[in-house]
């Protein structure tokens, strides 16, 4: 039997993973296919005013699954350092800590916000709501009461996915917000006094090199390992098998020059909604129309380069209120307590919105200017006029799980299984707000169904229904 060939489309890290645990193993052929002429895709970093940054704010998860952990380890060796996390919130026109202290939120929080929570607590007592849970609204009402939600989950909903809390569906609430109940909420702030057990991680790996050190190294190590990286290569198209166990033929262009590769197996982690516009045969008009009904949400990343050593001591400010656009601004030198380079950092200001916004049309400069003024409002003037502004759009920063998204994505989903030696997978290819250490597990566990029998799905199956109760780590 020759040599099984597997094609990736994607070389984010859900893609690399898979290829990293794939490359060699019972003489499987690897080639990775990625748009972009670096690896990582939003988890990847780049050159920035001197220094490395990433595509927003990104940390490795302590809840990273323990194999995957160490071999992350393994390649980075010392680049790969433990940092405590150090951020804050704007609440009500009051920093508080984040993530949440006890002391903090006695010293700092606003005393009608305090008393409405307390309030709130009571009220959710057993037995006490019957409240039917069908949006991301219902749920976090009726878990979290009125005051949290009003003052935190709603404004910042309404910005980061642009619509209001009860348009979208109660999957966004259960997928999105780990502590979705007073229990659990109380239970990660008492966890930070002394003598009390901690609930949750204060703490997160991060690389020295930025972010993207960890896609770059596996794909290091994929290569190593006999894979192949086609990268500046954009898939133009995908034709199906002409019959059960036939090869799959995959378009790829770079520029002027066009590559046709045959495969056994299609391994797609770019978004879902793309690759049924890739393949041929034609999808049925069902799933092409189930494609067009999915969204995602955008997102302007703001870079301001500062002539200054470092702009404050926190790694991220959270802006979960209406006042200013911008829902967090992230210092990358702060992330892993760089030192250089001297009397220069550079902030990263993250604005979700949607292409048809007034924002997706504005220049860097006028980006870079409003952006400064908000954080005047909110009482973050910058120290200096930037000595420069870049920016970076994501035309898919988050999923949008509106209510009626299920029975398109069913749709797609369905047709997906039913094409042969074809799976989609990662954040992209689930349509599916999760992390860094889901989208590596997800390509770990896609190479361990991958036997000396072809592709087990059975098993495959059983991984899936695991991937949906990933709960996106904060």
């Amino acid at each position: 039997m020759p040599d099984p060939r597997i094609v990736i489309l994607g070389g984010g890290p859900a893609g690399l993973g898979g290829a990293f645990r794939l490359a060699g193993k019972g003489g499987a052929r690897v080639i990775l296919v990625e748009r972009r002429e670096a690896v990582g895709g939003n988890a990847g970093s780049f050159e920035c005013g001197g220094q490395r940054v990433d595509y927003g704010s990104h940390r490795l998860h302590p809840a990273c699954d323990s194999t995957i952990l160490d071999d992350i380890r393994s390649m980075l060796g010392d680049d790969l350092v433990t940092r405590p996390r150090h951020g804050r919130i704007r609440l009500l026109g009051e920093w508080v800590h984040f993530p949440l202290r006890p002391l903090d939120l006695a010293l700092r929080l606003d005393r009608r916000f305090a008393a409405g929570v307390l309030r709130d607590m009571l009220l959710r007592l057993p037995g006490r709501d019957g409240t039917d849970e069908d949006t991301f609204a219902d749920v976090l009402r009726s878990r979290l009461g009125r005051t949290i939600c009003e003052h935190f989950y709603f404004p910042y909903a309404r910005k980061i996915w642009g619509l209001e809390p009860e348009e979208l569906s109660a999957v966004q609430a259960h997928r999105r917000v780990a502590a979705n109940s007073f229990g659990k909420l109380v239970r990660k702030v008492l966890g930070r006094l002394p003598g009390v057990p901690p609930v949750g991680f204060q703490h997160y790996y991060y690389p020295r090199s930025g972010y993207g050190g960890i896609s770059e190294a596996y794909a290091r190590e994929a290569v190593s390992r006999g894979a192949e990286l086609l990268l500046g290569w954009e898939v133009a198209g995908l034709e199906r098998p002409e019959t059960p166990g036939g090869e799959w033929r995959v378009t790829a262009r770079r520029d002027d020059e066009t590559r046709t590769m045959e495969a056994d197996h299609v391994w797609s982690t770019i978004p879902l909604t793309a690759l049924a516009r890739l393949v041929t045969p034609a999808a049925p008009p069902a799933v092409l129309e189930a494609a067009d009904a999915m969204r995602f949400r955008s997102m302007i990343l703001v870079y301001l380069t500062l002539d200054v050593d470092r702009f404050s001591e926190y790694d991220a400010h959270y802006f979960p209120g209406p006042e200013i656009a911008i829902t967090r601004l992230s210092e990358p030198k702060n992330y892993a307590d760089l030192a250089e380079p001297r009397g220069r950092t550079t902030l990263c200001a993250e604005l979700p919105c949607s292409p048809a916004d007034d924002w997706w049309r504005l220049d860097d400069r006028e980006l870079g200017r409003r952006v400064g003024e908000q954080m005047e409002r909110v009482g973050l003037p910058l120290p200096v006029e930037p000595a420069s502004i870049t920016t970076r759009r994501l035309g898919q920063a988050y999923p949008i799980y509106d209510l009626g998204y299920e029975p398109p994505f069913d749709t797609l989903d369905e047709w997906v299984d039913g094409l042969p030696g074809l799976i989609t997978y990662g954040r992209q290819g689930l349509f599916a707000h999760d992390n860094t250490h889901h989208a590596l597990y997800m390509g770990y566990r896609a190479a361990d169904c991958f036997g000396p029998d072809g592709f087990d799905a059975e098993r495959w199956a059983r991984y899936r229904e695991e991937f949906e109760t990933h709960v996106v780590e904060d």
